[in-house]
């Protein structure tokens, strides 16, 4: 597990990070949907990953968890913003989706270079967390050749709850509350993985499973 950390934040600490981040603007976006206010939130999420890892590997425990803080604030801003303005769109799921996974990497590399001790104490959840981004991503890279951007709601509630979780296991050593989180996170790949098999091209926001299921049921009773 801490391999495949090290290879990912050497990735974000590079200058290719920032030339893949060119790359996926480039094939995705339109200019009449780059900027809008949510898309600029992701931005800022995707630039604060980089400046996270830095400061992790400066040991600056304080100051990682206030521009995390900034940086989980924006999550929960983006996509309320994008439904208040109008302004969802494909890719404004895939940049939130980026931002999230790299924003939870470095969260776990955060543990791992400032706080070893939580690290190693949490290893086999970290695993698990690790697991729960990685199988639905691998599913759906092996069918749809594209990162998973469902926004499914069990997703959005695991992120509101991630945050009050790894301050509360940082800060008071609380880890009851961070280890539910990270199952519930596991549930929620797994219903992102069922949806990836049901799917026949790929699509974004999905509220669940259950409602994919219905429209197609639907669908089929229709004809």
């Amino acid at each position: 597990m801490i391999v495949a950390f090290n290879a990912q934040m050497k990735l974000v600490y590079s200058s290719q990070y920032f030339k893949i981040l060119e790359r996926i603007i480039v094939m995705e976006a339109t200019s009449s949907k780059i900027f809008s206010v949510p898309n600029l939130l992701s931005f800022l999420r995707l630039i604060l990953v980089p400046v996270l890892i830095w400061i992790a590997l400066e040991g600056l425990a304080n100051y990682f968890l206030m521009v995390l803080g900034v940086s989980l604030i924006s999550d929960m801003l983006d996509g309320y913003l994008a439904r208040k303005l109008d302004q969802v769109s494909e890719l404004g799921a895939k940049l939130d989706s980026w931002a999230d996974t790299l924003t939870y990497a470095s969260m776990i590399f955060g543990l791992y270079q400032i706080w070893p001790t939580i690290f190693s104490h949490q290893a086999l959840f970290l695993l698990s967390a690790t697991l729960s981004f990685l199988v639905p991503l691998i599913a759906s890279a092996i069918k749809f050749g594209e990162y998973p951007s469902y926004h499914t709601l069990g997703a959005k509630i695991a992120a509101l709850l991630i945050a009050p979780a790894y301050y509360l296991l940082i800060l008071v050593d609380a880890d009851t509350w961070f280890r539910l989180v990270i199952l519930f996170y596991l549930l929620v790949a797994s219903e992102e993985v069922a949806i990836t098999i049901i799917l026949k091209k790929p699509e974004t926001n999905i509220v669940s499973v259950w409602s994919l299921i219905r429209r197609f049921s639907n669908q089929t009773s229709s004809r």
